[in-house]
């Protein structure tokens, strides 16, 4: 699938809404972009909601995705030890 990029406003737009559909997306939707400077790819996906149980605080949350992306590397390499 190849599109043009086209300027809207200050901003850039693709229009790919056959592309968007095929995962699921629909208006409204909240996504997850990453983007590899390295091989000039960027990945959308689909975000996914989480419900907390009502004991785990969102401030919980907050930091635990900090350490996370902090230490991701490292986390990987533990996990095939």
């Amino acid at each position: 699938m190849e599109r043009k990029v086209m300027r809207y406003g200050n901003s850039f737009r693709i229009k790919m809404t056959d592309a968007l559909k095929q995962i699921g997306l629909e208006q409204g939707d909240t996504v997850q972009m990453d983007v590899n400077q390295a091989s000039g790819e960027i990945v959308i996906k689909k975000a996914t909601k989480v419900t907390l149980p009502q004991n785990i605080s969102t401030d919980f949350l907050d930091n635990l995705t900090e350490v996370i992306s902090e230490y991701d590397e490292t986390l990987k390499c533990m996990k095939d030890r």
